[in-house]
């Protein structure tokens, strides 16, 4: 198999792959010692069964740019294939700015086309390719040089048999007229907000016992520093403090250093210079917070009356709905959007676009009373009253 170290290789290969329907791709990286993942293999095949069709890049070589890996993520002409997309897009964007279109994702397409709510790749190429994966090289060190032949043929796998994979997968949907579908589900993976993390935002991440908005006040403060900090120095948020040191500095709220002496959670290292620094003016922000922007938890779903007889009947008709359309349930609704449903609520995944056309539909009529369930033979069927 050929390794690409160079951009005037790469270019080539791009220029031939540009000649093609779509090209499959996906990437090897570290991200356990970094905020930001460590791209350090680029794996990429297009339609064909020759030696040069499938390739290995090295975005760690010295002469190499991707320039031209980007401009064919550009190329609208070209659909972008993946598997489990989010995390390459992500590599991608932070890089260049850039996310590939066309974007197929093989595991969305899978989920709709009856292969599991998040069908795994090996799965994927056991059922469909009828092949077997070797799975010893996937988390071996990609950033080591040389790449030893068993992650050389590990990588150029991920490849090659998604090129099978995508074929079937997009002739499935021509036949179940399900490509909406799909595109429907790559909103959320094209979007640029996906792969954007506003440090303001970081606290609602973090797990409290509590939810005083003065206690929370504190919380955000110290979440939005510590991934600030993360950033900065492209360290994982975790070798900052972790999140139940952060919860137990937002309790013990700490006014110097000899304060932070006496945490019993937080890393030696934070206890002292710009982390623990950073930590105070953090915490003082918080108790100084005005009462008009203190952070509040949205709590109107916890005030729901929901009808738990109406709520059991809504997952009947999922069930029915789900088996019927050969996806799985959780791919249409989950607990909460059904228990919104039959309270109420008119907001929600599971109304809108094909979930509605599957599901939704008949859900609202249920909870008008236009329709009633029944059951047929082994099945159980929506029928108008």
């Amino acid at each position: 198999m050929k390794t690409i170290t160079t951009t005037e290789a790469l270019a080539e290969f791009c220029t031939r792959a540009a000649q093609h329907d779509y090209v499959t791709v996906d990437t090897e990286f570290l991200r356990e010692r970094t905020y930001y993942s460590k791209l350090c293999l680029v794996q990429l095949a297009f339609d064909g069964d020759g030696e040069t069709d499938a390739v290995l890049v090295d975005p760690l070589a010295d002469d190499i740019s991707l320039g031209p890996l980007y401009d064919l993520f550009r190329d609208t002409s070209v659909v972008k294939v993946f598997h489990a997309a989010r995390q390459d897009l992500e590599i991608f964007y932070v890089e260049e700015g850039v996310i590939p279109e066309p974007l197929f994702d093989t595991q969305v397409a899978a989920m709709v086309c009856g292969y599991g709510e998040q069908a795994g790749y090996e799965t994927l190429v056991r059922k469909i390719a009828k092949q077997s994966l070797d799975k010893s090289s996937r988390f071996t060190d990609w950033s080591r040089r040389p790449l030893t032949d068993a992650q050389k043929t590990y990588a150029i796998g991920d490849v090659t048999h998604l090129r099978v994979i995508y074929e079937f997968l997009a002739n499935a949907l021509r036949k179940n007229n399900r490509h909406k579908w799909v595109e429907e589900e790559m909103g959320i993976l094209t979007s640029p907000d996906t792969y954007v993390i506003d440090p303001k935002d970081a606290w609602k991440r973090v797990k409290t016992r509590t939810n005083s908005a003065k206690f929370l006040a504190v919380v955000r403060e110290l979440a939005e520093f510590r991934e600030r900090y993360a950033q900065t120095k492209n360290i994982p948020r975790n070798r900052v403090f972790k999140d139940d040191a952060l919860s137990e500095l937002a309790s013990t709220k700490p006014k110097n250093e000899k304060d932070l002496s006496r945490s019993r959670l937080l890393l030696r290292e934070a206890r002292k210079g710009d982390i623990a620094s950073g930590i105070l003016k953090a915490v003082k922000a918080g108790v100084d917070c005005p009462p008009d922007r203190l952070p509040t938890i949205d709590r109107s779903r916890d005030k729901l009356n929901v009808n738990p007889a109406l709520a059991d009947l809504l997952r009947v008709l999922l069930k029915a709905k789900s088996d019927t359309a050969g996806v799985a349930p959780k791919l249409i609704a989950n607990s909460a959007d059904l228990d919104g449903i039959a309270a109420g609520l008119r907001d929600c995944p599971a109304l809108k676009g094909w979930r509605r056309d599957v599901f939704g539909d008949d859900a609202l009529k249920l909870c008008a009373g236009e329709v009633g369930l029944v059951a047929e033979g082994t099945k159980v069927v929506a029928k108008p009253i």
